[in-house]
Order: C-alpha cells, then sequence, then structure tokens
C-alpha cells in the first residue's frame, strides 16, 4: 500500500507517511528500514544527530528499492550550524547517496562547535553550551546554497516556533517547505500550524502517537472514536493527522507496528468524519495538553506549553 503525497512550495512531492528513525538502534534500524521500504514506505526521516544513518542507508540498500523512488530527509545538528554543507556531507556519506530530498535545520539553537562534546556540549555549571550570538538566520543562508549546488531538492525546519520563525523569513529567499514538530491531539498548535500554512510551510507531524507507554492511546475520547470506527487506537491518532493535511512520521523498529503504521494511518484517515476531527482538535484544550520532548535549551524558543528555562 503506497502512501498518498503532499506537493512542498519547492514543486516536489512528499510521501505523507514516512518512517522515523529516532532513537532505533543501529541494529535494528537496518531491519525496520528495509522492512518499512519493502511494505510501501517511500519516505524515511533521519538525521545526523540520531547517529544511526550508516545503518539507515545499509537499509536502503538491503531493501532493493531504487533510490529515485525513495524521500530522504536528514537534518543539521546545532554544533554544525556554523558549517552546515561539512554536516551535510557526512550525512551523505553514512546515508550513501549523493542528494537529500529534504534538509532540516534540527533545532533553531546554536551549539558550540569548539565546546567539550561534538554533539551536546556543555558549561562548567552543566547548561547547555549555546552561541547566543548566532543568528538562525545565518544558518538557514546556508541552507539555500545546498540547494543551488544541487546537494539538496528542498530545505526546511524542525522544532520552529512563529519567533523562530520570524528570525528567518525576513531575510530568506527560499521560504521553509516544512517545519517538523511534535505534533499529537495532545500538543496540537493550532496557532503555529495556521501561521506555518499562511506562509505555505507544511507541518509534520514526529512522535505522532506520544511517547513509549503514551497516555494517547488510553485517551477516553480516542478510545471512544477508535471503538464506533472498529480502529486501533493508533489508527486514530495517525489518521487525524493525515486528515488535517499533515505529513507524519511514526516510528518503530517492529515489523508488524511498521506495517500497521502505514496502513492503520490511511485507514483512519479515511473513516474519522469531521465530528471525530473537531472532538480530536478539542482534546488539549480540555487540560491534556503535553508535550513528550522538551530538552533542556538555555534559550526562549517561543513556544506555548513549554517549560521555564533552566535557572
Amino acid at each position: 500500500m503506497a502512501s498518498p503525497t503532499i506537493k512542498l512550495n519547492s514543486g516536489y512531492d512528499i510521501p505523507a507517511i514516512g518512517l522515523g528513525t529516532w532513537q532505533s538502534k543501529p541494529e535494528e534500524v537496518i531491519a525496520a528500514v528495509s522492512h518499512a521500504l519493502k511494505s510501501g514506505y517511500r519516505h524515511i526521516d533521519c538525521a545526523w544527530a540520531y547517529g544511526n544513518e550508516k545503518d539507515v542507508g545499509e537499509g536502503i540498500r538491503q531493501s532493493g528499492v531504487p533510490r529515485s523512488e525513495i524521500f530522504i530527509t536528514s537534518k543539521v545538528w546545532g554544533t554544525w550550524h556554523n558549517r552546515v554543507e561539512e554536516c551535510l556531507d557526512q550525512s551523505l556519506a553514512n546515508l550513501g547517496v549523493d542528494y537529500l530530498d529534504l534538509y532540516l535545520v534540527h533545532w533553531p539553537v546554536a551549539l558550540n562547535p569548539n565546546g567539550n562534546h561534538p554533539f551536546l556540549p556543555t558549561l562548567p555549571d552543566g547548561k547547555r553550551d549555546v552561541v547566543h550570538s548566532w543568528k538562525v538566520a545565518d544558518t538557514w543562508a546556508q541552507m539555500e546554497q545546498l540547494v543551488k549546488k544541487g546537494k539538496v531538492r528542498s530545505i526546511g525546519v524542525s522544532n520552529c516556533s512563529k519567533l523562530k520563525l520570524d528570525e528567518i523569513l525576513p531575510t530568506a529567499t527560499i521560504v521553509p517547505a516544512t517545519n517538523q514538530l511534535e505534533i499529537h491531539v495532545y500538543n496540537p498548535q493550532h496557532e503555529l500550524l495556521a501561521y506555518c500554512k499562511d506562509k505555505g510551510i507544511l507541518p509534520q507531524a514526529y512522535s505522532p502517537l506520544g511517547s513509549t507507554n503514551s497516555p494517547l492511546l488510553k485517551d477516553d475520547v480516542v478510545v471512544k472514536i477508535a471503538g464506533k470506527h472498529s480502529i486501533p487506537p493508533a489508527d486514530v491518532l495517525l489518521g487525524w493527522i493525515l486528515a488535517k493535511g499533515y505529513v507524519v512520521l511514526p516510528k518503530s523498529v517492529t515489523p508488524s507496528r511498521i506495517s500497521d503504521n502505514l496502513t492503520g494511518a490511511l485507514t483512519g484517515q479515511k473513516k474519522l468524519t469531521t465530528e471525530d476531527i473537531e472532538k480530536l482538535d478539542g482534546l488539549a484544550a480540555t487540560g491534556k495538553q503535553k508535550r513528550f520532548v522538551t530538552p533542556p535549551w538555555p534559550v526562549e524558543l517561543g513556544f506555548d506549553n513549554w517549560p521555564p528555562l533552566p535557572a
């Protein structure tokens, strides 16, 4: 079963359902990626920071699916904001490909490239070592050059609030194609996503089922809607995101679950009624608002419902 596609502002099509690879162990992700592609996925979401791109690349090769049929995303990490192309070149080499379909700024936070750790440098007080003087607009200018060089087809952002988008857009010559965010029924971010839509930026949903042992799958409203349509709660949660017109990126290394997420998302989208979608849209506002991914960045990200900055 194939995923439907959505047209990006760059003119390219992105499959609406992709396989997330965050926190997937290297030895597991080879089989997961290969199985996903053999099952009909054509979109793999990666990142330099995940530390498993060589294995993702091996999974792609083992699948037998041609590179030209696969939409591959990666992301530049904070310690590389002053040398974006170098980070990209590492991802291309690790994945074993010569271009990416989509390249994202992972977080709008520049970390000290000469700090005490290549991934998460810290200060003596334990806080993350952020280059506060760095402008994310300067990171974006480097991203734009990668499109001109033909190394990436589309560029976008991740974890960007309106505040951060407004630091990029005034000087951008290419509008971000996507904004990858934590989106689920407990964190719908309606205002931010309306702003993205107004700017022609497509939202992508990571952690669409919440976290491990997620309360979303047990939510009484979700369970009731699932029962009404005789589908699992996961199908409701994934289908809701597709019904909103967003890209959904469920993550799993379990073959049966990987297959079920693809077919289930499509089933959920087809079965949910307008009334169902409205109920799910309103869940967070009933006191259920919750984020599962809130790294302790010592900067103001501009998100609603974000923990206070580290003291």
